[in-house]
């Protein structure tokens, strides 16, 4: 966990930071594995009030590493099956953390970033940042991550990104519900620092229940939530051994368009 997740607390914050700098934080077993743990701690210690999750470097998350694709791309369906649930356990605990949780997003999210930054309570994004989920133009789809952009999002919007793969900028990012606030790169530690400020006035209890209230208000709940993560990872298992999927993933790591695209 060390070498990809980074952690530091300070009066009762703890900052998890993926760090992989030299790929833009994209995720690999060990960072999914590293943070699921990191999480999950963070969540059952009682000396931790807030969690900040954060990237180092540039980037938040550029979503998934290359040669963990190049993986995936020649695994089984059920080897496919088993990574994508690793995957939505990572999910799933940020989503239900009884911690209050902020994305402090420093850079660009792609894909699985985006997912982390869903399943925050509060999202802070720097100007400049760029945000994508690109699965479409791989013969995929954002099935794991989906219901928490969802949520996040709307339906409305989710369709449409769902749909297109486009990349879209902080202000978008902003106004579609996926950040609350976005500032000066300058700025973004202090903004954090505000929320933090601002959370750390209410009662840790009052708190927890106020989530676990948002949820059922919000119809959500993770016993339901893992039975979909179960659904959902068997869909994308299913479409990275398919021939679109391969084509799909071949074309990108070989640096072409898919047939698809071709022309």
């Amino acid at each position: 966990m060390a070498s990809s997740v980074r952690t530091t607390d300070l009066a009762g914050v703890r900052t998890l930071a993926m760090h992989r700098p030299e790929v833009h934080n994209a995720f690999d077993d060990a960072l999914i594995a590293g943070l699921t743990a990191a999480i999950e701690d963070a969540s059952r210690d009682p000396a931790v009030r807030a969690v900040v999750l954060t990237g180092s470097g540039a980037s938040f998350s550029a979503g998934a590493d290359l040669n963990w694709m190049r993986g995936m791309a020649k695994a089984s369906e059920a080897e496919n099956r088993d990574d994508s649930l690793r995957l939505a356990r990572l999910m799933r605990s940020l989503q239900f953390c009884p911690k209050p949780t902020v994305a402090r997003v420093n850079g660009a999210a792609y894909g699985g970033g985006v997912g982390l930054v869903a399943c925050c309570d509060i999202a802070i994004g720097a100007e400049g940042a760029k945000f994508g989920l690109t699965e479409v133009k791989l013969g995929l789809v954002p099935a794991v991550i989906s219901p928490y952009v969802l949520a996040a999002v709307g339906l409305r919007h989710a369709r449409k990104l769902f749909l297109t793969g486009e990349v879209f900028d902080a202000a978008e990012a902003q106004r579609i519900g996926l950040l609350h606030q976005v500032v000066a790169p300058e700025a973004l530690d202090n903004a954090v620092a505000f929320a933090l400020k601002l959370l750390a006035k209410a009662g840790p209890e009052a708190q927890r229940e106020a989530k676990q209230l948002a949820f059922r208000m919000g119809g959500l709940d993770e016993t339901a939530a893992e039975r979909i993560d179960r659904d959902n990872a068997a869909l994308i298992a299913r479409l990275r051994v398919s021939p679109e999927g391969q084509e799909g993933l071949t074309a990108f790591l070989d640096k072409r368009a898919p047939r698809w695209a071709a022309g």
